[in-house]
């Protein structure tokens, strides 16, 4: 390939020289374009590895298109004249990065030939002369000696193309990256005359690439390590949650008068498993407790506060304390817990022996009872927040259940909090809930109405029929 660097052997001009400005136009509007979607994305948030990766791709795609109208500009200009080598050094007026100069090595004579672009990539003084061919990988750092050393034997002994890039060391300190593209030139014989390259500065589209792997890499962990918080937090729901989650079957109690039946319903909008729950349990005098609350945050630290919380409820629960007085003391313990949380709770007593239910509310929905195919609200128990203010006493409501009567306890996140028709929907589940022989048919029924993992939040519903 004849060498663009003697007027002897000029490079090829293109032929369409308004095809060329057409390009250049071409893309000076693509980067403008780039810009402007740059822009629209607004301030980057540096914790935000997401953010970070969008950035690194907008700087890669910019060095891209600056390289290319700087390219197609030298290809509208044509070749620079040859730098005598009496010539004074040119000060470096600008960035390096993306300029490239050309250079030919003759193996005949060791003559060498630079281009004054050339001169200011290395920050070599052009009275210094041009560097020769054994000379060259002096100023490369040394891991990529090698490098180089191979390119140039494959480039001249078996006649491949030059390609490939490697690092140098300035004068003034600064480490460059530089890509070269060249060949062998051959006589009429065939034989290698002198070796031609083209040398550009690649090191601020090295440093966005570099910046796009580390963004990418990054936003790799985060989620390996949001997968398995997850998963983490999910098998520790399962430990700790009754199972199986559609049936908890007989509550025990008197001959098994309550068939109670729960589940979770996770939410794949809202990210990592939170801090709801739901139980149910006999207790040693013979009643039945009923329990669903939800804790602030979520992933592991939240599921491991909802199983402190829970395992306190149980505890308490077996020593016989009211819901009331059980509630106090869950709050308590959430005011001085290591790890600070908000929580809504709803804990009730049922009595199979004399089918009353008590029960005690923290900022939580009240029950809802379905009775012969209508759904009322029960009276709703005075009480704020767990956690939020210390010493607070909390009320408590009692009801007679009746057999057939269907209890339905939920999370706030059973259904939008904005979504005022969430209890007109719960009361016209009643006709259904009246043909159900099963307290799992009951929640199936609530998961069909508000289930699907497109939820805005996971949600629990825990359903009791009174057997009659």
């Amino acid at each position: 390939m004849p060498s663009p660097l003697f007027a002897d052997r000029p490079a090829a001009q293109p032929s369409e020289r308004n095809a060329v400005d057409a390009m250049i136009d071409r893309a000076r509007r693509l980067r403008g374009d780039l810009d402007s979607v740059c822009r629209a994305g607004g301030a980057v948030d540096e914790d935000d590895p997401q953010a970070r990766w969008q950035r690194a791709l907008c700087e890669l795609a910019a060095h891209h298109l600056d390289d290319l109208g700087t390219r197609l500009g030298q290809l509208r200009e044509g070749p620079p004249p040859p730098v005598p080598d009496t010539a004074p050094a040119e000060e470096d007026q600008g960035p390096l990065s993306g300029r490239a100069g050309s250079a030919e090595w003759n193996l005949l004579n060791d003559g060498v030939e630079w281009s004054a672009e050339l001169y200011e990539i290395f920050g070599r003084d052009t009275a210094a002369g041009p560097l020769s061919l054994d000379e060259l990988p002096t100023v490369l750092i040394p891991e990529d000696q090698p490098l180089l050393t191979s390119m140039v034997t494959n480039c001249l002994v078996d006649g491949k193309p030059l390609d490939g890039e490697f690092r140098i060391r300035r004068p003034d300190g600064r480490m460059r990256t530089l890509h070269a593209m060249g060949e062998p030139v051959l006589d009429p014989e065939g034989r290698t005359v002198s070796l031609w390259a083209v040398l550009r500065d690649v090191s601020a589209l090295n440093d966005s690439r570099q910046l796009e792997v580390r963004t990418r890499d990054s936003l790799h962990r985060r989620d390996d390590i949001a997968r398995t918080e997850q998963r983490i937090a999910v098998e520790l729901h399962q430990a700790v949650l009754p199972a199986p989650q559609d049936s908890l079957g007989p509550a025990c109690g008197a001959s098994g008068a309550m068939d109670v039946a729960a589940r979770l319903l996770p939410s794949r909008a809202c990210g990592p498993t939170g801090g709801d729950w739901y139980d149910a349990m006999t207790l040693p005098d013979g009643r039945t407790l009923l329990t669903v609350g939800s804790l602030t945050g979520r992933g592991i630290p939240a599921a491991s506060s909802m199983a402190m919380v829970l395992g306190a409820l149980r505890g308490m629960a077996v020593a016989g304390i009211e819901p009331r007085a059980l509630l106090t003391h869950l709050n308590q313990l959430l005011q001085t817990s290591v790890q600070p949380a908000l929580g809504s709770a709803l804990c009730g007593l049922f009595d199979p022996s004399s089918h009353l239910l008590t029960w005690a509310q923290a900022g939580h929905p009240a029950p809802v009872l379905f009775r012969a195919g209508t759904g009322t609200p029960l009276p709703p128990a005075e009480g704020v927040l767990l956690g939020a203010a210390p010493g607070v006493a909390y009320g408590q409501e009692s009801a007679w259940l009746l057999p057939g009567d269907v209890l339905l306890l939920r999370t706030d996140g059973l259904a939008p909090a904005a979504d005022a028709d969430t209890p007109e929907k719960l009361l016209g589940l009643a006709p259904r809930f009246s043909r159900s022989r099963t307290a799992a048919e009951c929640v199936r029924t609530v998961a069909e109405e508000f289930g699907g993992d497109e939820r805005p939040a996971e949600g629990c519903v825990l359903v009791a029929r009174i057997a009659g």
